[in-house]
């Protein structure tokens, strides 16, 4: 029994014996097979497996007008990216040098937020105060020259060219990886557009380019180059706090949205990043790249504009903005900006919208120069004058003060007030009409005062009801509150005419305050934005306005955004107060008849205040013209709000011109953009001096 055991054992060794050298020899021979047979195959194979991740830019939605006009996109470029490899640092500098000298001599821009220039030696911060904040969080010392900071980058950043102009190229890109991180995942990003030329050298030279790779990125353009900026906005970098913000959504050389609909929609806009493999060799050579992820595209935007009036509008506004400086229109006078605002009365959407000077929004995508930023921001041309400037409505203002008298009935509709000229209570202010022929208006009702903007008739209104019912029906149209249109940065305006006097002076309102206030001077201040809903109540009967510019928003896949998530969204990023909307003003018939037809008289009856521009118009139309003093000599801004048709609205159409000399010179604005939107024939205007006021008084 024992040997039978024993010889079983044996049989067993012995098997497992001959599996070991089985399992031996075989694995001997895959090694001398991988090593000796495939061993340069499989080392080369080893080499591309060196993987990196990058990000694969989401386009950023679409932004159309009213009919599909692309105002901005994106267009497909190449962006240069820098990956970390096991590359000496005098390889690897010059590696950079020769990647900034191929763009240069491509004529490409690169990133170049470094701001030291050599020859002469400068920083490029004019602040000395942002200098030194500069300074202290780069650990250089507050007193250091340019010359001194930009040693000691180049001792920090061991760069061993000897001439400062190449070593400054060196030090932008080092400067960049710096702010912004550098590894073996994540690359130094040196330009976000290069030029065909440059990504195909740069992709055939790959090995004198190691660890260099061009992407296909999406770039914002803006196809209509500067139409509609101030309502498009522009992106930009994206700064640290707004980086610090929103980190899990977005990478250090991320664009964001950073005015106007770019930076309200920005969410929607902002797309959804994917991910770019790249396998690359141990010496920086990429060998293979593919998509793991796909990037998801951000939604597209309709706005209610159209993209011919605007540009109509724009034109309109600079060319008549020209005239009147050049004197055209008889005395000249240094108008120099303004705004025009086209809205539908019944809906409160905007069809144009328009502020001059304008800007090139695409400027700011790769980084705007600091001289043409300097030259924007002397002329303000990136300041909204339609939402963000507040002015004294002048004469514009009487139909809210004809509104008041009427509904509170402190006059009817046959109450007739005699100007005899000189107002005999308060300051004894004098009509414009008396300023100009030496006598008054005469006997006049409600509907005669608003055609011929008689100043005596309102200062008469103002006597006899007091300014608190004129607040009241300013509010009750609008005035002195947002308007909750889709942009940052509108104005609020001033409404509360005795708290204003109360903060200003530090004393009590008084009445020569009062007349003052209803021809539209005193402490009114008020958007061109407000002035286009106002106006668009009047001309549909009182009917509340919700202004809006966004048509609708759709996902990549075409589904619509509920506007009710829409609004949520805008009111959080923009602080809006819904308990700011206005509502129906709910007026009596013979109110709003006696104010509309007033405003038909001013633009199509003898005497009215703008007959001799509109005489020859096509259609019916109600008007007002506005000349309100600015409180600097020689200074008057004019207004011109209206509407049309007359017998059933659709549009209204408010101009402002800064230093106009008076509210007949805005007329032909107003004109020409009503004949632009009705598809006339605009007719070249010849003003009859004569009929132009005083700048003494407002009209």
């Amino acid at each position: 029994m024992n040997n039978t055991n024993n010889r079983n054992e044996k049989v067993r060794y012995n098997v497992v014996n001959v599996i070991i050298y089985i399992v031996g020899i075989i694995l001997l021979i895959q090694l001398f097979n991988l090593q000796i047979v495939h061993g340069e195959e499989y080392r080369e194979t080893s080499n591309t497996r060196l993987t990196r991740e990058s990000t694969l830019k989401a386009a950023r939605g679409n932004i159309t007008d009213a009919t599909g006009n692309l105002l901005v996109t994106t267009k497909m470029g190449y962006a240069l990216e820098l990956y970390k490899t096991k590359l000496e640092n005098d390889v690897f500098q010059q590696t950079i040098l020769n990647l900034i000298e191929l763009l240069e001599k491509n004529e490409d821009d690169y990133i170049d937020n470094l701001p030291i220039r050599v020859n002469p030696y400068q920083f490029t911060m004019t602040d000395e105060e942002a200098q030194k904040q500069w300074k202290v969080q780069n650990e250089i010392d507050e007193n250091a020259t340019a010359e001194q900071a930009f040693e000691q980058l180049k001792q920090e950043y061991e760069i061993t060219e000897k001439d400062p102009e190449k070593a400054r190229k060196i030090m932008v890109v080092y400067y960049e990886i710096e702010q912004n991180g550098f590894s073996n995942i994540k690359p130094v990003t040196i330009s976000k557009d290069i030029s065909s030329l440059s990504a195909n050298q740069i992709k055939e030279q790959s090995n004198s380019f190691p660890g260099a790779a061009v992407v296909t990125s999406p770039i914002v353009t803006y196809p209509y180059g500067s139409l509609a900026s101030h309502i498009l906005g522009y992106v930009g970098a994206i700064s640290s706090e707004e980086y610090e913000a929103n980190k899990d959504n977005y990478e250090m050389n991320d664009i964001i949205g950073k005015t106007g609909i770019q930076y309200t929609l920005e969410e929607y806009l902002k797309g959804q990043d994917g991910v770019r493999q790249i396998d690359m060799a141990v010496d920086g050579t990429i060998t293979e790249e593919y998509i793991s992820q796909e990037a998801i595209g951000g939604h597209n935007v309709a706005l209610t504009i159209d993209a011919n009036l605007q540009k109509a509008t724009e034109e309109i506004l600079k060319d008549n903005i020209e005239k009147i400086a050049n004197g055209e229109y008889g005395e000249r006078n240094s108008a120099d900006a303004g705004a025009a605002i086209v809205m539908n009365v019944k809906t409160g959407e905007i069809l144009a919208l328009a502020s001059y000077p304008d800007y090139e929004p695409e400027l700011f995508i790769n980084g705007i120069s600091e001289a043409k930023l300097a030259e924007y921001n002397e002329g303000k041309s990136l300041y909204n004058r339609a939402i963000s400037a507040e002015y004294a409505p002048g004469s514009t203002f009487k139909m809210v003060v004809a509104t008041a008298a009427l509904e509170t009935g402190t006059i009817t509709t046959q109450t007739r007030i005699n100007d005899t000229g000189v107002y005999p209570r308060g300051y004894h202010p004098s009509c414009w009409y008396y300023s100009q022929y030496h006598y008054g208006h005469g006997y006049l009702n409600i509907t005669d005062a608003i055609k011929k903007s008689c100043n005596y008739f309102f200062y008469e209104l103002g006597y006899l009801m007091g300014i608190d019912p004129v607040i009241q029906y300013a509010k009750a149209y609008g005035l002195g509150s947002k308007t909750g249109i889709e942009l940052s940065g509108e104005s609020n305006g001033t409404v509360d005419l005795k708290e204003a006097c109360k903060q200003t002076t530090g004393q009590e309102w008084q009445f020569g305050d009062t007349l003052s206030a209803v021809i539209g001077q005193s402490y009114n201040n008020y958007t061109p934005i407000q002035m286009a809903r106002y106006i668009s109540m009047i001309a549909n009967g009182g009917k509340k306005i919700d202004v809006t510019l966004i048509k609708s928003i759709t996902d990549v896949e075409g589904n619509e955004v509920p506007k009710e998530e829409i609004e949520q969204k805008v009111n959080e990023k923009l602080g809006i107060d819904e308990s700011s909307e206005v509502e129906d003003l709910n007026l009596k018939e013979e109110t709003i008849n006696a104010i509309l037809k007033g405003m038909k008289g001013v633009t199509s009856e003898s005497g009215g205040t703008a007959y001799y521009i509109f005489s020859d118009f096509e259609m019916d139309i109600g008007g007002k013209t506005g000349s309100a003093e600015t409180g600097m000599e020689g200074k008057v801004n004019g207004w011109f709000a209206g509407f049309a048709p007359y017998d059933d609205p659709e549009i209204a159409v408010v101009v402002l011109i800064e230093n106009a000399g008076s509210g007949g010179n805005v007329a032909p604005t107003a004109k020409e953009i009503m004949e632009k939107y009705f598809g006339m024939s605009a007719k070249t205007v010849t003003e009859d001096i004569t009929a132009i006021p005083s700048t003494q008084s407002t009209r």
